[in-house]
């Protein structure tokens, strides 16, 4: 399958440059403007390619639909990249592109620090003589998730000039905050109307996933008592002292630095203190609901435990859930996954299924009733300055998608 590569590689070089990073600080959805910079850009490409129905929502949902080839009744497949990066690092890349790459360490020029070499990154040695793309070394490169918003775009642009490859409709879907867990949370699926769907948001070839973690995030908010220092024995309660006492009666061996594969973790990511009052925010993760609802019942012992130690204080302990593995809902319907798998083989590619350890959008789409595993993109060391991609790779994602709206025709009855 001869896909336009050089098509695929401006196409993602012009997505990178723009800084689309989200805010979980800022509840407006999308929750930064230069998500809406992107999202503008890719309308008017959809509305070039010829696709119907090309909608921006007042969210920040930008829908596309691609019309039927086949006449048969093929159920409609919706196919999914999420616009924004993540918030630890400045999102405007400068890409650097690395052809036919000999397996030289890169150094990335503006913090030579930052640097790619077969020993540190194992993975390079699939890709020798592909054409590597990385950032400067000073900001994220993008690929999570504008790889899959570039594979998408080629993948729709191949159809659109090759009306004789038959396929049912096929909606598109380019999506905000999926960083911050909010991608899918004001998407409207009576107007997306599609029966499937596939997030393009994995990393290795021949990836198909259907297992995720469960998550909830935790807040703790701690008031203590205000005195002067001078004049506090016995009146003061420091809330910073408190949520130190906190964060240190976590189990190490939950944390995410001591696990891996199937297990879960509690992560503290913010803490911010002063003597009158502290929040911390964290992460709870796992692949079984009682799992989580296991880490919920460790902290509530740990705070119970505080507030029993120092009654002066107030102590408020809120959870919000965020996102449920998908395998719940797809083992009971593994179409999806099985024919993702076949246009994976047809593609060239040896399918392989992981647990992810993190979500995708989904997880959330999935548990309100649209199934949709998630696909690989060829993006690696992703929310680092050393992420990087393969265009090869990317190429392969998309031919993977032309064969998968074949295939949903085929087994279509």
């Amino acid at each position: 399958m001869l896909l336009d590569t050089a098509d695929l590689l401006a196409r993602f070089l012009r997505y990178v440059r723009i800084d689309t990073r989200s805010s979980d600080q800022s509840p407006s959805t999308p929750s930064t403007p230069g998500q809406w910079d992107l999202l503008r850009l890719l309308e008017t490409e959809l509305q070039q390619l010829g696709l119907e129905a090309v909608t921006l929502t007042a969210h920040g949902y930008l829908l596309a639909t691609l019309p039927a080839t086949s006449p048969k009744p093929t159920p409609v497949v919706a196919w999914f990249a999420h616009v924004d990066t993540a918030p630890n690092l400045p999102g405007a890349a400068k890409p650097l592109v690395h052809r036919a790459y000999d397996g030289r360490p890169l150094a990335l020029p503006d913090d030579p620090a930052q640097k790619l070499s077969l020993e540190s990154t194992p993975c390079l040695r699939d890709c020798l003589g592909h054409d590597i793309i990385t950032a400067s070394g000073a900001t994220l490169l993008g690929a999570d998730d504008k790889a899959g918003i570039a594979i998408i775009m080629a993948a729709v642009r191949h159809l659109r000039r090759h009306p004789d490859i038959p396929h049912g409709k096929i909606r598109v879907c380019f999506n905000p905050d999926e960083e911050i867990a909010r991608g899918m949370a004001k998407l409207n699926l009576a107007q997306l109307g599609a029966d499937f769907g596939y997030t393009l948001d994995g990393a290795a070839p021949g990836e198909i996933d259907f297992e995720t973690f469960s998550a909830d995030s935790a807040v703790l908010e701690i008031r203590g008592v205000a005195s002067h220092p001078g004049w506090a024995k016995d009146i003061m309660v420091n809330a910073a002292r408190l949520a130190g006492r906190f964060l240190g009666a976590l189990p190490a061996e939950q944390s995410p630095e001591r696990t891996a594969g199937l297990q879960g973790f509690i992560h503290p990511v913010e803490c911010a203190a002063l003597a009158e009052f502290a929040r911390v925010r964290l992460l709870l993760r796992d692949f079984e609901l009682d799992g989580l609802a296991a880490k919920r019942a460790l902290l509530e012992k740990i705070v119970a435990g505080l507030r029993a130690a120092e009654p002066r204080a107030q102590f408020d302990l809120t959870f919000t859930e965020q996102y449920r593995n998908m395998r719940y809902w797809l083992e009971q319907d593994l179409r999806p996954v099985e024919f993702a798998r076949e246009a994976l083989r047809r593609a060239g590619l040896t399918p392989k299924s992981t647990a992810i350890r993190g979500g995708t959008d989904g997880s959330s789409l999935t548990a309100r009733g649209l199934p949709t595993p998630n696909l690989f993109t060829g993006m690696h060391e992703v929310h680092s300055q050393r992420e990087w991609v393969s265009l090869q790779d990317m190429a392969k994602a998309s031919e993977t998608l032309v064969h998968l709206a074949q295939v949903w025709d085929e087994r279509s009855t």
